[in-house]
């Protein structure tokens, strides 16, 4: 990879509440605050959302908006997919979290002979499915489709033929059947899930790193053991929801959780997550400005931008010389 492309995904229809299609450019406010060139040394990429469709009362009550969701996923994927196939980085700051179905989907795409693992870093589990769903909010299904998971065997809804329909599309995104093993996914400081999330997590033996193990063990640590969890996957994906930060940090978000990561936890661990080289995406997501003041919530996540991308390049950098 030559260099980073910034893809910008204001979709928020996933989410419950809204204002997180307003992240990137709260993103882009604090830079400017910092006197910071970021949005300017990189290309970007505008993926087209589909928004306007949160005016309209959605027929699907146990994935709402699941229609558009899939359009847009589209868009999502194909520009992920030729990000990579260029020979570049895709870093991808998004609204709601369901668009990194998408996102897996696309670097499948590129890279469909290749086994992929995830690094999930998030406060929610995200696997539900619309079958075990309290909420219908898409951005609580992006694994579960990622995976293939429907877990029937803890349903509580019964969606209508339609919405099934739509929900295997997205399951199907890019190409037929799951995009990840259970086995290759690792999630870090989840601590707020349901009883069906937990239940089918136990089920598949996904790996699973809580806020203590992860405090007691440090950053470094915890990375070392993840890529050893992850030595069979040939690429990395490593996915950062605004909410992983403890609610101190994270009022900003659609759904902040209390007993989280500090901001310097999350930097670390961005940092040296992002140092590997078998890292080929990163994503940033749910920071919403409609639920914040002064921006804090945008300055926080720029810092921890900021400090990501510079692993990224520093990585980069070194395999431009190793290469030559």
């Amino acid at each position: 990879m030559k260099r980073i492309k910034l893809l910008e995904v204001r979709s928020e229809l996933g989410a419950g509440t809204r204002g997180a299609s307003m992240g990137i450019d709260a993103l882009r406010v604090a830079c400017l605050n910092k006197g910071s060139d970021y949005f300017r040394r990189f290309n970007a990429v505008v993926v087209p959302d589909l928004n306007h469709v949160l005016f309209d009362k959605t027929p699907f009550p146990f994935a709402k908006h699941i229609d558009a969701i899939y359009t847009v996923q589209k868009g999502i994927a194909s520009a992920v997919e030729q990000t990579l196939r260029f020979g570049e980085f895709p870093l991808v700051l998004a609204g709601d979290h369901s668009n990194a179905n998408a996102t897996i989907a696309g670097i499948k795409a590129a890279y469909p002979t290749k086994t992929l693992g995830v690094v999930w870093i998030d406060a929610h589990a995200d696997i539900h499915s619309p079958y075990t769903t309290p909420s219908g909010n898409v951005h609580g299904m992006p694994l579960a489709a990622a995976l293939g998971q429907d877990n029937r065997q803890h349903q509580r809804n019964l969606p209508d033929p339609e919405t099934e329909f739509f929900w295997r599309r997205l399951q199907d995104l890019g190409e037929p059947g799951p995009k990840l093993r259970p086995e290759h996914l690792v999630y870090v400081a989840v601590r707020d899930t349901e009883a069906e999330e937990e239940a089918v997590i136990a089920r598949l033996g996904i790996k699973w790193i809580k806020l203590p193990e992860f405090q007691r063990k440090g950053s470094r640590q915890v990375t070392r053991e993840i890529y050893e969890h992850l030595r069979f996957c040939d690429m990395v994906y490593v996915s950062f929801d605004v909410d992983s930060l403890d609610s101190e940090f994270s009022k900003g978000t659609g759904t902040p959780v209390e007993a989280g990561l500090y901001l310097s936890e999350a930097e670390n661990l961005c940092q040296d997550l992002l140092e590997n080289d078998r890292v080929v995406c990163f994503e940033m997501v749910e920071i919403n400005p409609t639920l914040d003041q002064e921006n804090t919530m945008a300055k926080n996540a720029f810092n921890i931008l900021e400090k990501a991308t510079a692993a990224i390049e520093r990585r980069l950098r070194l395999e431009e010389v190793v290469s030559r």
